[in-house]
C-alpha cells in the first residue's frame, strides 16, 4: 500500500513538472519582452501557433527536435508582425498584442484541421540506468524529459544575462528609460525588436511542449489559457525568473491537482476543478496588486510606452 502510494506521489510529481514547464518558457519569454519596456498580450496566440507548427513539423518529419525548432521560427515570426506594429507603425501595444492572440488562435485552427486526432509518439522521460532506478528520488531527479531540464537552463541564463551580463544591463536601461539609452547610443529599437523575437520564440516553445510532450496530440485552442497565466506569473514574479519559475511550479501543482483530485473518489464537479487554475491566477493577482509600491519598483518604467526618436 506504502509503495503504491509513493508510487501515486511520483507520478503526481512529475505531471506539476510537465504542467509547469511550458508556463516556465512562455513567463520568461514574456519577461525578457517586457524587460525591453515592451508588454506583448499575444502571448496565448504565439503559443498556439508554436504547438500547431511543431506538431506539423514532427508529423512530417519524425524529428521531434525538428519540432522544436519549427515551433520557435513560428512563435518568432509571429511575434515579428507584432514587433512591426509597435515599433515601426507605433501602434498602441495593449490592442497589438490582444489582436495577435485573435489572429494566432484562427491561424492555428485553420492550418491545424488536417491533423486533428492524427497520433504522433510523445518524448518519454530521461533513462540512466542506476540513477533513474533510485526509489523515490531516482524518477524525480533524472525520470524527466530533456526540456524540463533545459526549462532550469534557460532560468539561470535569464538570471545570468540580466543581472551579469553587459547586453543584459543594456537591456534593463532601454526598459528603464528608453530615451535616456537611446541618447547615450543604444540602439534601443534593434533591442526590443530581439526581444520581442525571443519572446516569440519562448512562446512558440512552451506551445510546442504542450502539442509534442505533455499531450501529445493536436486540437484546437489546447493551450487552455495558459499563455494568460504565463502573463499573469511575470507580475506575480515582479520581472524576476527565479520567481516566474516558482511561480510556474506552483500553477503547475493547480493544474495537476484539478486532473487527479477526482481520481482520488473525491465528488467535486469537474467543471469547478477545471476553473482552479484561473481561480488561482486571479487571486494571486488580486493580493499582488495590493502591494502597488513592489509592482512600481520593479516594474521597467518605460513599459507599454512607445518610443520614437527625437534626432
Amino acid at each position: 500500500m506504502i509503495g503504491f502510494e509513493l508510487e501515486t506521489l511520483v507520478a503526481i510529481l512529475l505531471g506539476v513538472a510537465r504542467g509547469a514547464t511550458p508556463l516556465v518558457f512562455a513567463a520568461i519569454g514574456e519577461l525578457i519582452t517586457e524587460k525591453a519596456g515592451v508588454l506583448n498580450l499575444g502571448v496565448e496566440g504565439m503559443m498556439l501557433v508554436g504547438a500547431v507548427a511543431g506538431f506539423i513539423a514532427v508529423v512530417a518529419t519524425g524529428s521531434t527536435g525538428f519540432g522544436f525548432v519549427a515551433a520557435m521560427l513560428a512563435g518568432a515570426a509571429l511575434s515579428s508582425l507584432f514587433a512591426l506594429l509597435v515599433l515601426f507603425l507605433h501602434t498602441n501595444q495593449v490592442a497589438s498584442g490582444l489582436a495577435l492572440t485573435i489572429f494566432g488562435i484562427g491561424l492555428s485552427a485553420f492550418f491545424g484541421l488536417d491533423y486533428v486526432g492524427t497520433p504522433i509518439k510523445g518524448l518519454s522521460g530521461l533513462y540512466i540506468p542506476g540513477l533513474t532506478d533510485i526509489p523515490v528520488i531516482g524518477p524525480l531527479l533524472f525520470g524527466h524529459d530533456i526540456m524540463v531540464y533545459l526549462s532550469f537552463v534557460l532560468v539561470a541564463g535569464c538570471i545570468w544575462f540580466l543581472n551579469k551580463s553587459r547586453w543584459g544591463l543594456i537591456l534593463r536601461a532601454v526598459g528603464e528609460s528608453h530615451h535616456a539609452a537611446h541618447a547615450i547610443g543604444y540602439p534601443v529599437i534593434a533591442i526590443r525588436f530581439a526581444a520581442i523575437l525571443f519572446g516569440g520564440a519562448m512562446c512558440g516553445l512552451a506551445g510546442a511542449y504542450i502539442s509534442l510532450i505533455y499531450t501529445p496530440m493536436w486540437a484546437e485552442n489546447m493551450t487552455a489559457g495558459r499563455g494568460w497565466i504565463a502573463l499573469a506569473l511575470v507580475v506575480f514574479a515582479t520581472w524576476k525568473p527565479g520567481r516566474a519559475l516558482i511561480g510556474a511550479y506552483l500553477f503547475g501543482g493547480v493544474t495537476i491537482l484539478q486532473l487527479n483530485v477526482q481520481s482520488m473518489g473525491l465528488d467535486v464537479s469537474a467543471h469547478l476543478m477545471n476553473m482552479l487554475p484561473y481561480l488561482a491566477t486571479i487571486l494571486v493577482l488580486v493580493l499582488i496588486s495590493r502591494d502597488e509600491t513592489k509592482i512600481r519598483l520593479n516594474a521597467p518604467a518605460c513599459l507599454g510606452k512607445p518610443f520614437q526618436a527625437n534626432g
